[in-house]
């Protein structure tokens, strides 16, 4: 069975999210989306955990679905996860390493949560901190249930990160050591893609995941995974654990470009460097003085022992996009939470079935039938990657540009839109 999964988001019990973030509201944008699965996320807080029991129905193959269905959020499955912080030091370097866990039943999640609770306050936070080193916390997880899965999250980030430039490692044995066997697979974050993961050949044989990080309803499934396996946890973990391109199909991936730390830089004095900009002016802001972020691409550059370009002999491919909102604001030439937006966005999706069905399944054909044609070419210019984005850098999205604003107001010509129709989809 062919379907889509978005395992890494986060409840109204973490810092900076939305209120929305339940499952009720979840469930009904997963089907606008066109997801199938989606983690649950923070289920170590005690207060999300009462939420989740008391709404989802476990169906006795390690999924989940609400007890009680309504006609725009039936289908939609969950996974148990979490995100827990390790801030620890080693080798006389602090360390700060965001993980996620994925568990097969309430029973275990109770276990890891009993057991976690004895190390900090699980409650302060849905994705708590603890001062003990990553690879114990895979120990603690695994002796409790060798089912579960453990995964480094946005494995590039800064900050917080297995291989983050100020606070992660220089590889996974690093960090995990004889128990890195255990670590099937790292999530590569919005600032980065598989073809920049690639790059490494000590990544080959590590399943990369892709996921949303979402805070807010909206923003579920702006990265995620295409699986084609038996709809449980079994055989995804099973997919997962073995790398099998026959039950991970690709992943849908922002454009790494648009992340908040592609680039580096200085956000206070609007700096924005590549790496090689970056090591001409020896890692310090040029205004004033001050460390410059140093972002993902200049890490994946510092570790990589392949050119840019190189394919991983195991890889999975990679499917870019721009969520269907930025489309339509683009073209309409406002933000993307602008009252317009939305009401385009939900008339779009009751007629073209989900967002993952418009941006990557129907023809140019079918969705000229109900899509207005400046929106038509940015869904088809984005099929074909040309764009021109700005790089995000210390904790500042990127810009992606689709239209002009000539082209705003007078479209695009005749010849751009013959070209743009006449790509293939992905």
């Amino acid at each position: 069975m062919k379907f889509i999964a978005d395992l890494h988001l986060h409840s109204r019990y973490s810092r900076a999210t939305s209120r929305d973030m339940d499952v009720e509201t979840l469930s009904l944008w997963a089907k606008r989306k066109g997801l199938k699965v989606l983690g649950t996320g923070d289920f170590t807080h005690p207060l999300h955990l009462l939420d989740l029991e008391a709404k989802l129905r476990p169906l006795g193959n390690g999924l989940f679905v609400l007890k009680e269905e309504g006609e725009n959020t039936a289908g939609t499955h969950f996974l148990l996860t979490a995100e827990v912080s390790n801030m620890f030091t080693k080798r006389g370097k602090g360390r700060r390493v965001h993980t996620l866990i994925f568990a097969p039943s309430f029973e275990v999640v109770e276990r890891i949560n009993a057991k976690l609770g004895k190390y900090g306050k699980i409650s302060s936070d849905g994705r708590p901190i603890f001062g003990f080193p990553a690879k114990d916390l895979l120990r603690i997880v695994l002796d409790i249930s060798p089912d579960c899965l453990l995964i480094p999250a946005h494995a590039w980030t800064p900050w917080f990160s297995i291989f983050g430039a100020n606070s992660g490692f220089d590889s996974l044995a690093e960090c995990f050591e004889e128990e890195t066997k255990h670590i099937p697979a790292i999530e590569t974050g919005l600032s980065s893609d598989p073809e920049m993961n690639w790059r490494l050949t000590a990544l080959d044989e590590v399943t990369l995941l892709s996921n949303s990080d979402a805070h807010s309803p909206s923003r579920i499934g702006r990265e995620a995974n295409i699986f084609n396996c038996d709809l449980s946890y079994a055989a995804m973990a099973g997919a997962i654990r073995q790398k099998d391109p026959r039950k991970i199909l690709y992943t849908i991936e922002f454009f790494p470009e648009e992340g908040k730390y592609h680039f580096d830089g200085h956000r206070n004095c609007g700096i924005l460097f590549a790496p090689r900009e970056t090591k001409k002016h020896h890692g310090t802001c040029p205004v004033c003085g001050k460390r410059l972020t140093v972002g993902v691409m200049n890490r994946v550059e510092e570790l990589a022992d392949r050119p840019e370009g190189a394919v991983s002999p195991k890889a999975i491919p990679a499917l870019h996009m721009v969520p269907l909102e930025e489309i339509i604001a683009d073209a309409l030439g406002v933000g993307t939470n602008a009252s317009s937006v939305e009401r385009e966005y939900l008339r779009l999706i009751e007629r073209g079935g989900s967002e993952f069905d418009i941006l990557l399944e129907l023809s140019p054909e079918e969705l000229s039938s109900f899509t207005p044609p400046l929106i038509l070419e940015g869904i088809l210019r984005v099929r074909a990657g040309r764009l021109k984005i700005i790089p995000g850098y210390d904790g500042v999205f990127g810009k992606i540009q689709i239209f002009t604003p000539e082209e705003r107001t007078k479209g695009p010509t005749q010849a751009e839109s013959k070209e743009a129709t006449q790509m293939k989809l992905f």
